[in-house]
């Protein structure tokens, strides 16, 4: 039976300085226990390539991206990142998002595909925000678009945090329909307008929020009809998530994920999964996190045999 095709690229852990906040190595953590717990095994992995400038300056201002691959972006730029440069964060930035172009191509040929990292939300065409540099997601769809492999994309974001600067790189552009559903205490303060916005209450538990999940996706996928879903699937709704602010569990989370799923490729329509955001001291425990996108994905590619 053909497996469930995975992006990964062993270069993804990029030093920082100690102390620094949250982990940079739970990319190289989840391929590990992907293979450890069976979940997948070492010939389903692609490794992405560096992406060409110009699909990053398809989304970005060719100076932004100039000065963040050079190393001349102001310490200001930096800050609002969250992340200082170094020659390997830069180097890891732009294999992610080769990772997410990749993931996307996988998905359309193969009906589903995950990356282990990517969800960089936050970033805008001329600066990054929130730890995003690039926008992985933006410039992933307007890739597949420029190869002429997919037209209408759906961009569906159930990080934790509105995805502002998808929803502003995307807000005059028809062939791309944004979907965020977020806390609405929750970063960033400044929301964007997205084309469907659903703001979610502090708290939110599994129940109520996959209730709301489902009464939203199906009747999108009807109305979108999308060539591709680009699925931000960031485990940040998590009740231990240290920046979240809901209180989804580790099953409430692969529900959402077997519900999505299911919902779009039963539905006939490619997705292709980025793991998006996810902060907590328990590096382990976020790994395993991260982990149940690949779970559910794996079963949903066997149950539907994608690929076959």
């Amino acid at each position: 039976m053909p497996l469930l095709p995975l992006v990964y690229h062993p270069d993804y852990v990029a030093p920082l300085p100690e102390g620094h906040r949250f982990p940079m190595t739970k990319f190289r953590d989840l391929y590990a226990l992907l293979l450890e717990d069976g979940v997948a095994v070492p010939g389903q992995f692609y490794a992405p390539e560096l992406p060409p400038t110009d699909w990053l300056e398809l989304v970005h201002l060719p100076e932004y991206v100039n000065a963040y691959q050079t190393g001349t972006l102001d310490e200001k730029a930096q800050r609002r990142i969250g992340l200082p440069w170094s020659e390997a964060l830069a180097q890891r930035t732009r294999i992610a998002v080769g990772g997410s172009v990749l993931t996307a191509q996988l998905a359309i040929a193969h009906g589903l595909a995950c990356n282990t990292a990517g969800g960089t939300h936050h970033a805008f065409p001329g600066y990054g925000s929130g730890f995003c540099i690039f926008n992985d997601l933006a410039i992933a769809a307007r890739t597949v678009q420029s190869l002429n492999l997919a037209q209408k994309i759906l961009i569906v974001d159930l990080d934790v945090h509105q995805g502002d600067g998808t929803a502003y790189i995307f807000q005059n552009d028809p062939s791309v329909f944004t979907f965020s559903m977020h806390c609405d205490s929750n970063f960033p303060g400044k929301k964007q307008q997205s084309d469907l916005d659903v703001p979610l209450p502090e708290g939110m538990e599994d129940e109520a929020y996959l209730q709301t999940l489902a009464q939203y996706l199906p009747d999108l996928l009807t109305q979108v009809k999308p060539d591709l879903v680009l699925y931000d699937a960031g485990v940040d709704p998590h009740l231990d998530d240290l920046l979240g602010k809901l209180a989804l569990t580790d099953t409430g989370l692969f529900r959402r994920e077997m519900q999505v799923l299911s919902t779009c490729v039963g539905q006939g329509y490619p997705v292709a999964c980025v793991i998006g955001g996810g902060y907590s001291k328990d590096l382990s425990g976020l790994v395993y996190r991260h982990s149940l996108l690949h779970r559910a994905a794996t079963q949903v590619y066997e149950q539907y045999r994608l690929g076959a």
